[in-house]
């Protein structure tokens, strides 16, 4: 079964990177999420005035990787720790977020969440925001597998890649 999950670590050209090579994802798409304004376009969701976070809509099939895993290497690959921002990108537009798409989701999350602060797995606590998915918009065309079409450009040299290097060291049985 194909099941649909919306998750925000900061710039959305990283999470995009991460999930494209989990095995059992089967569609990532950037996008905006969050806000009060219909269809904002990315120069506005910069502003922070929107209320929109940068996200990607993760469409997986469950007998291949499980909700869990998939946010234990969410967990793993941004800062969840940082309160509106990830690394220099700053603002309410790079908040942790996980948005579910169902109630049994809601549970799953809060509980890895819980897993995680009871172990200690990072100094401070976890400020990631679960919330219900609102209205997701498409994220302009150029944001599509940005880190796979620019990973010379220094933005991903430097932010992305080594987000990808962990992701092959520590989860190299979850990838594609």
């Amino acid at each position: 079964m194909n099941t649909t999950i919306y998750l925000a670590g900061g710039c959305f050209w990283c999470t995009e990177a991460v999930f494209q090579r989990i095995d059992g994802v089967l569609e990532v798409v950037p996008g905006y999420i969050g806000g009060t304004i219909k269809n904002p376009a990315y120069r506005e969701v910069c502003t922070g005035r929107t209320g929109h976070t940068e996200a990607i809509q993760v469409v997986f099939e469950e007998t291949k990787i499980a909700l869990t895993q998939l946010l234990f290497i969410f967990f793993n690959t941004h800062d969840p720790t940082t309160l509106n921002r990830q690394g220099n990108d700053v603002g309410t537009q790079y908040r942790s977020g996980v948005y579910y798409t169902k109630p049994e989701q809601k549970t799953v999350i809060e509980s890895l969440i819980k897993q995680l602060e009871t172990a200690n797995v990072f100094s401070d606590s976890i400020v990631t925001e679960v919330m219900e998915a609102t209205a997701f918009y498409k994220a302009e065309g150029e944001h599509y597998d940005y880190y796979n079409q620019n990973k010379e450009q220094s933005y991903c040299a430097f932010v992305i890649t080594p987000k990808i290097q962990k992701l092959e060291t520590y989860f190299k049985d979850y990838i594609k």
